[in-house]
C-alpha cells in the first residue's frame, strides 16, 4: 500500500500562480526561421508554381492526360477508360477547392518526375500522397498510379524496340530510319 501513496509536494518547491499561456519566450537556443525576402542558402530556386490557380490544375492535368493518349493504343480501352474516369475525379475535386495545397504541390512533382521519365520518384511521390492524404486522394490515386505503370511500360517497350532496330541496323550495316540504295 505504501507504493500507492503520491507525497505531496511542499509549496515552497510548486510555482505560484497558473502555468503561463501562449507561445514560450524566445531563447538562443530556438532556431530562427530567415528573414522574410531572403532565399535559400544553396542558391537553390524554389518551384516557382503558382499554388492556387486554374493554372496549376491545368500545368499538372495536361501532362497526365497527354500521357494517357500516349499510352492509348497500347493499353487496353478499359484500363484507359478508367484511369479517365479517375483523371477527371481529380480535375472535378481540384476545381471545386477539395484539394488541399500540399497535395496539389506534390501532385506537380509527381507530373515533374513522370515527364521528366524519372518512374521510381513518381511512385514514390504517388505512395507518400496515399499515406499521408489516403482520404482526398484514395478516389482518383488509383488511375495516377495505373498511369505511372503503364507509362513506364510503354516506355521500356519503346526503348526495347529501339535498342533491337539499332542492333539490326548494326548487323545490316544501315541506318536506322533510312533506306539503302539497291
Amino acid at each position: 500500500m505504501a507504493e500507492l501513496y503520491v507525497k505531496p509536494v511542499p509549496a515552497s518547491e510548486t510555482s505560484p500562480g497558473p502555468p503561463p499561456m501562449g507561445p514560450p519566450p524566445p531563447s538562443s537556443k530556438a532556431p530562427r526561421s530567415p528573414p522574410v525576402g531572403s532565399g535559400p542558402a544553396s542558391g537553390v530556386e524554389p518551384t516557382s508554381f503558382p499554388v492556387e490557380s486554374e493554372a496549376v490544375m491545368e500545368d499538372v492535368l495536361r501532362p497526365l492526360e497527354q500521357a494517357l493518349e500516349d499510352c492509348r493504343g497500347h493499353t487496353r480501352k478499359q484500363v484507359c477508360d478508367d484511369i479517365s474516369r479517375r483523371l477527371a475525379l481529380l480535375q472535378e475535386q481540384w476545381a471545386g477547392g477539395k484539394l488541399s495545397i500540399p497535395v496539389k504541390k506534390r501532385m506537380a512533382l509527381l507530373v515533374q518526375e513522370l515527364s521528366s521519365h524519372r518512374w521510381d520518384a513518381a511512385d514514390d511521390i504517388h505512395r507518400s500522397l496515399m499515406v499521408d492524404h489516403v482520404t482526398e486522394v484514395s478516389q482518383w490515386m488509383v488511375g495516377v498510379k495505373r498511369l505511372i505503370a503503364e507509362k513506364r511500360s510503354l516506355f521500356s517497350e519503346e526503348a526495347a524496340n529501339e535498342e533491337k532496330s539499332a542492333a539490326t541496323a548494326e548487323k545490316n550495316h544501315t541506318i536506322p530510319g533510312f533506306q539503302q540504295a539497291s
